[in-house]
């Protein structure tokens, strides 16, 4: 027994060193066998090739000529004639005209209302009988003074001046002189209250409002209606005050700069109406500190057949303004979207890109007035560029391409180009390329 478990806890202990061994060897073997591959790999060479790419863009070519830039600001329609109807004597309303309504269109001298003129009649008739009265006493005075004429003719010399004067009855027919005046002038004042019982319309107007009907008791003072003029609106601009040398506000000679006024929500974005710069008023507005130009716009409302399609402004409403500004002379007009950050433009010269700074004499909403910087026949780059340097490689989109000018790179090989306006390689790039060795 004492053998067989000998023989047993040997061959186990052969077991374990045998394994072990095997193990060592295989990694020993997978070691040697790395590092092998390791040793015998082939080396990489790195060759470096040149080619000339180049980006496409499209360009406009400027001209240097004399421009009128817009000023494009915001103004508020107001009416230039705006009044509010009272009547000038006490009584009730018998008559209105179906014009006087809000909305109404009325013409010079069309009546609007008729006041109840039986009490002015009445006054007439009796300033009239008073009259009439005062000038029979006047009629009886001066038969009274050409007798007393003749008796003071009989009695020659021997009355005094002041005695003359009695006899001749003067004081007498100083007050009835005075008395007659008086008559006739209250004549004229019961005719002229007759008439003010009939309201005209002062000039060609639409009526804004009304706030009397047939029965009102009116007087002196009270509210009829109001009304404005349709010949001529004006429109109030608010203009930046550094902008203001830019308008042409009329002298001898010369009129104002036109006006071009919209409405998109009343009127779409392709109606307009043309106005014309009349004055600059006097002070600023006390909330946004803008300067404030009046522009005049004839028939507003469209009535005249030259202005028949036209639409018809609104009076409050807020439009937008375009004023024709001062002529600049010796310019480049560019689209403000190609003049980018520190006031620089890109130019095409001699298939490269050049970046010019300029000096921008005025913006408008839509251009920029260059004064120095770009001179006529000047490429501007208007191809938005990934990478911009100077002496970048840049070809029209309507050039053929460049041939290849490698160094070290195949006769064959592709110019590297894009369609995209958005995409640029700079010029002469290095492209890494890797060739296995043997």
């Amino acid at each position: 027994m004492n053998e067989a478990g000998h023989f047993r806890q040997r061959r186990s202990w052969l077991s374990v060193i045998t394994n072990a061994v095997l193990c060592l060897s295989i990694l020993g073997g997978s070691g040697v066998g790395v590092w092998w591959i390791y040793q015998t790999e082939p080396e990489a060479q790195q060759i470096n090739a040149k080619r000339k790419s180049q980006a496409l863009v499209e360009t406009v070519v400027v001209e240097r000529n004399t421009y009128s830039p817009r000023l494009v600001v915001l103004g508020t329609v107001e009416p230039a004639q705006d009044i509010v109807l009272s009547p000038r004597v006490r009584g009730q309303v018998l008559e209105l005209s179906p014009s006087f309504a809000p909305g109404g269109m009325v013409r010079k001298g069309e009546l609007l209302l008729r006041i109840d003129p039986a009490d002015f009649e009445n006054t007439v008739s009796i300033r009239r009988s008073e009259l009439e009265q005062v000038e029979a006493d006047w009629k009886i005075e001066d038969g009274r003074q050409k007798l007393a004429k003749q008796e003071l003719d009989l009695l020659g010399d021997s009355i005094g001046e002041i005695n003359a004067a009695l006899v001749l009855r003067e004081p007498q027919s100083a007050s009835l002189q005075s008395r007659l005046s008086a008559a006739r002038a209250a004549v004229q004042r019961a005719v002229l209250d007759l008439e003010r019982t009939e309201i005209f319309a002062p000039f060609d107007a639409q009526i804004l409002d009304r706030s009397v009907n047939v029965g009102s008791q009116v007087q002196p003072g009270d509210e009829l209606g109001q009304l404005v003029g349709i010949d001529q609106y004006w429109v109030m601009a608010a203009v930046p005050i550094r902008n203001l040398r830019w308008i042409q506000f009329p002298e001898e000679g010369k009129p104002g700069s036109q006006v071009r006024l919209q409405n998109p929500d009343a009127w779409g974005d392709d109606a307009y109406r043309v106005g014309r710069v009349a004055r600059m008023i006097g002070s600023l507005d006390q909330q946004t500190r803008l300067a404030r130009v009046l522009v005049v716009v004839d028939d507003p409302l469209g009535l005249q057949a030259e202005s028949h399609g036209l639409p018809p402004l609104i009076l409050d409403s807020l439009l937008k303004v375009q004023i024709a500004g001062r002529e600049i002379d010796d310019v480049v007009r560019l689209h403000r979207e190609y003049v980018h950050d520190g006031d620089t433009v890109w130019v095409m010269q001699d298939g490269e890109l050049e970046i010019r700074n300029t000096e921008i004499e005025f913006r408008d909403p839509e251009f920029a007035y260059i004064s120095s910087g770009l001179e006529s026949g000047d490429e501007v780059v208007t191809t938005t560029l990934a990478t911009v340097a100077n002496g970048v490689k840049l070809r029209k989109v309507e050039s053929p391409a460049e041939t290849v000018d490698s160094g070290d790179a195949e006769p064959d090989a592709e110019v590297i180009t894009t369609d995209s306006p958005d995409i640029l390689e700079d010029a002469d790039s290095e492209l890494q390329t890797t060739e296995v060795g043997p």
